[in-house]
């Protein structure tokens, strides 16, 4: 089953970049290491050469998963986004009922999350739990550490 992601176009320019890298720079660095480790004498003992080769395998591994990712992404177009409700993409401003504090967030892809910026994954429980809701709605959400509530003051992009 193929499972489509969607991304900014800036989150999508990321990934590429990422897997540039890892394909040019990334992989000519463990070439390296490889073959200083192979110049290092008999290979059946030698540790650097199997760390190197291991890490040669996740190495590959991960440029296999940017592809599968990059190959299923679907980039968001911001003029389709209804802002009557909370959807990926969105900015939403809630307030901690329990704490009486606000937060605002941005609804985004898993591998655009990055909680410093504000964004957090639509696979969040915070995430999938303000989804399709409406401003003035009052939400409970189950977090590992519990329970909160929010409300959903704002909904913009």
């Amino acid at each position: 089953m193929v499972k489509i992601k969607y991304f900014t176009e800036e989150g999508l320019k990321k990934l590429k970049d990422e897997l540039h890298q890892l394909k040019t720079k990334g992989r000519a660095d463990i070439a390296n290491q490889i073959a200083e480790a192979r110049d290092k004498g008999d290979l059946s003992e030698n540790a650097e050469y199997d760390a190197a080769k291991d890490a040669q395998g996740l190495h590959e591994l991960k440029i296999s998963k940017l592809e599968e990712s990059i190959s299923n992404a679907r980039v968001i177009d911001e003029s389709e986004i209804n802002t009557d409700k909370v959807s990926i993409l969105s900015k939403v401003k809630i307030t901690n009922v329990t704490l009486n504090k606000e937060f605002e967030y941005t609804i985004v892809s898993e591998e655009e999350s990055d909680l410093q910026s504000g964004k957090i994954s639509v696979q969040s429980p915070i995430g999938k739990g303000l989804l399709g809701k409406k401003k003035g709605e009052e939400v409970t959400i189950f977090v590992p550490s519990g329970e909160l509530r929010f409300k959903i003051l704002d909904i913009s992009l």
